[in-house]
């Protein structure tokens, strides 16, 4: 066995960010995950750099532990051969409109159809239940729906986005956690069941939690926004050599960093003794601290800090992580052979499990590198399957495209 999701059969019609990190991160804990391909493959095999075209990095992060196959589902073979690998699959995870799920014949109540026990999870822009149910959806759009930009404002002057794909991600990792909850549920009544993950409404609920703040009653009783989080001041700090990272947070963290600095006055001053005070102060909190940490070193204040048990930390960047003492020691970043693109780095895996320990088992796969394995795993025999790629219903990465 390896991983605890071993032997669960995941047919993942996904593409871009969202859906692929779900399955990522399914396929990680041992879900036997088939990356259900068009015959132009993920959008992502041509974000980023790489040494074979289709191949990119953003590709190889979110790709690992999976299998590739090429269906064209628009065409009537490549559709009915998905629809008999539904009869054997655990999950079906999609991350197209329900709408064009439905026009390939492939909405719940078909795959319900064919196999009652189906997990058959959606990921999509918004609720199929209000009056954004058709529209499209990106990261940054849903970044800007949530009003993520404006509350980076009130930190950095014009709205922004925040430099990762949050949303993507942070939906990903809920519809990840919907499948194993659905699959859960399935071994205890025997039950499948549909699960729709919206992105509007699901990263809404992460971003709010902090953030609605004075409007979480009602009437209002304040204004909405987590003011020690928008603080403009919240950021790293400048140090004699570098920028580091704190969280003076709690009152025993007030009173050490305030003994350390030699400005005892500060620890019983009523602007900052509790975290309720700081809080309402923090922009006169964040100026002092900003003020005496370019007094020392980087490393003297990490000595300084480790040592009266205050959180800090270095700043990295992506490159110097690589070289950070922790992540060496736990050995999160790992060296791969990959068969076509040589060597690479990739991320290991974070949790540690005392039995049915995960594994990197595949690296990630060329454009229909394993259809002909997974459609005899599925249970086509060897003439269906030759009739399925000559016919340009499937595509194998030996087989260039019918015509």
């Amino acid at each position: 066995m390896t991983g605890p999701l071993d032997g669960v059969r995941i047919l993942d019609l996904s593409s871009n960010f969202m859906g692929p990190y779900a399955t990522l991160l399914l396929a990680d804990m041992g879900a036997d995950v088939s990356k259900v391909e068009s015959p132009e493959g993920d959008t992502t095999r041509g974000i980023g750099p790489c040494r074979n075209p289709g191949m990119s990095a953003i590709f190889l992060h979110l790709n690992r532990n999976k299998r590739s196959l090429v269906l064209d589902l628009k065409s009537e073979s490549g559709n009915a051969a998905l629809k008999r690998m539904i009869r054997s699959a655990d999950v079906l995870l999609y991350s197209l409109r329900p709408k064009s799920m439905a026009r390939l014949g492939l909405s719940y109540e078909n795959a319900r159809e064919i196999n009652p026990g189906i997990v058959y999870c959606g990921v999509h822009g918004f609720g199929q239940n209000g009056p954004y149910a058709d529209r499209p959806a990106y990261d940054d759009l849903i970044q800007a729906a949530v009003g993520m930009p404006v509350l980076q404002s009130r930190k950095a002057g014009p709205p922004e986005y925040v430099a990762t794909a949050i949303a993507d991600r942070v939906v990903g990792m809920a519809a990840t956690s919907a499948v194993s909850m659905a699959l859960y549920r399935r071994e205890r009544t025997g039950h499948g069941q549909e699960v729709q993950v919206p992105m509007f409404e699901t990263f809404a609920h992460f971003v709010l939690g902090d953030h609605l703040y004075g409007h979480t009653f009602s009437p209002p009783i304040g204004d909405w926004g987590y003011a020690r989080m928008m603080n403009p001041d919240r950021r790293p700090y400048r140090t004699l050599d570098g920028y580091v990272g704190t969280n003076i947070y709690t009152d025993r963290h007030w009173r050490r960093f305030c003994e350390i600095t030699d400005h005892p006055e500060r620890a019983d001053d009523p602007r900052f003794a509790t975290v309720q005070a700081r809080t309402e102060n923090i922009a006169v909190v964040n100026e002092f601290v900003a003020g005496v940490f370019p007094t020392r070193t980087t490393a003297e204040w990490l000595a300084l800090l480790v040592e009266a048990d205050i959180p800090i930390i270095e700043v990295n960047t992506p490159e110097t992580l690589l070289d950070d003492p922790h992540m060496k020691e736990v050995g999160f970043f790992v060296d791969q052979e990959h068969p076509t693109e040589g060597p690479l780095r990739t991320l290991g895996i974070p949790q540690q499990w005392s039995e049915t320990a995960p594994e990197l088992r595949y690296p990630a796969p060329r454009l229909g590198e394993h259809s002909t394995e997974l459609l005899t795993e599925y249970g086509f025999s060897g003439s269906e399957i030759d009739d399925l790629l000559s016919s340009g219903a499937a595509q194998d990465a030996a087989t260039p495209p019918a015509g």
